[in-house]
């Protein structure tokens, strides 16, 4: 890249050219698939993840430490930085305080800061809480898709798997974020692997047994791949997080410039069992994509060959930008903590309800609704924001 890279909010359109491959031919029907391994013109198969025994995890298995990152940057969050980081220091509260639960101790924070000024100013938030700080540069702080997801191997070894990043299909750039993963491996110390593919974390469910959910909208989008075929893609997904069986499901929310993440569509509550929303409003922006993903799962079958319980709970309903524009807002967008299970809660009528109903799907852990409307403002909530690294030893 050449020219300065604009710094623009997620929930902004702004565009620049990165270099990319050409054809994306395939759309494909939506369902499910068993994958079958890598492309033949990728590395070889024993040097990707799956190969030399890495899995990524289920989010409900137990943590080291959960990497987030300080919004600081006053120029993408403009008059909503002081509510964004309020609304950050929260969930970082409820997920590092409030002491052990079922035997399971708090993970520590690894948060990322941008400078001398940031540092001060999540460490004064933070006080009390376990944290350690990182002078690592971020364009913003989604670092669900901008970090490495992290497996762990049938050692207990943990490893920082890298996909590449091109900023939500080339729409928002930050020069840092396309260095970010590389530089959070680093930090982490752990073994890592290179997976060549555009890919964000944000865009997978796994049930940690063998089973992921998707969307076509996001994988199968030109943006990304436009090389690979969908079975190029499933290959490389089974091969890099040991993924048996990948379910797909359409189109994501109205005003999510992610291109459809199912991370605010549907959650594992465990093995065979998912979370999903249903439009209770009549305004609802999302109940045709709403009903249409319940369809899906009512016909779905895991790896293990079991069908998909789903659990409903109310979607937020219309939740509307400064511009009067829709905004992705998810309940499912939640944090599974070692502890606690954080919600994200809108100021919708639907808040209560739906963190009760979260609630009784962990009843290991404390549920606890948080308020994310202005981190919400940047496009995400408190799942795009957060990325796990599990427990396990380091090479």
């Amino acid at each position: 890249m050449t020219a300065a890279i604009p710094r623009l909010r997620r929930t902004r359109a702004a565009r620049r050219r990165l270099q990319r491959w050409a054809g994306h031919a395939q759309k494909g029907a939506m369902g499910a698939t068993t994958a079958q391994g890598p492309p033949a013109s990728a590395v070889a198969r024993r040097d990707w993840p799956r190969g030399c025994g890495f899995r990524m995890p289920a989010e409900w298995e137990r943590h080291r430490a959960v990497w987030t990152a300080w919004p600081c940057d006053r120029e993408l969050w403009g008059d909503d930085i002081e509510a964004a980081q309020v609304e950050f220091t929260l969930l970082c509260r409820a997920i590092a305080g409030g002491g052990s639960v079922a035997g399971l101790e708090p993970e520590l924070l690894e948060i990322l800061v941008a400078d001398d000024l940031a540092e001060r100013e999540a460490a004064t938030a933070l006080a009390g809480l376990k944290a350690r700080f990182h002078r690592i540069p971020y364009g913003d702080i989604w670092l669900r898709d901008t970090a490495p997801i992290f497996a762990t191997g049938d050692d207990g070894e943990v490893a920082a798997i890298c996909f590449r990043f091109n900023g939500w299909g080339e729409k928002f750039l930050f020069g840092a974020d396309l260095a970010l993963s590389r530089a959070v491996r680093q930090a982490s110390g752990v073994h890592s692997f290179d997976v060549p593919m555009i890919f964000e974390g944000g865009a997978i469910e796994i049930d940690g047994e063998g089973t992921a959910i998707t969307t076509a909208q996001c994988l199968l989008n030109p943006n990304r791949n436009p090389a690979m075929s969908r079975e190029e893609i499933e290959s490389c997904l089974s091969d890099a997080l040991a993924v048996d069986k990948l379910l797909w499901l359409a189109d994501g929310l109205a005003g999510d410039h992610t291109d459809g993440h199912v991370d605010t569509l549907v959650r594992f509550a465990s093995p065979g069992r998912v979370l999903c929303m249903e439009a209770r409003d009549d305004d609802d922006p999302n109940r045709d994509v709403l009903e249409a993903i319940r369809d899906d799962l009512s016909s779905m079958r895991d790896a293990a060959g079991r069908s998909l319980e789903t659990v409903a709970l109310p979607s937020p309903g219309l939740i509307e930008d400064s511009q009067g524009e829709p905004m992705p807002a998810s309940y499912v967008n939640f944090y599974i903590s070692n502890t606690t299970v954080v919600v994200p809660t809108y100021g919708s009528r639907h808040d209560a309800e739906a963190v009760s109903v979260i609630a009784s799907c962990f009843p290991g852990r404390r549920t606890i609704g948080r308020p994310a409307r202005a981190i919400l403002s940047g496009g995400g909530a408190f799942h795009c924001i957060t990325q796990q690294e599990p427990a396990g030893t380091r090479s």
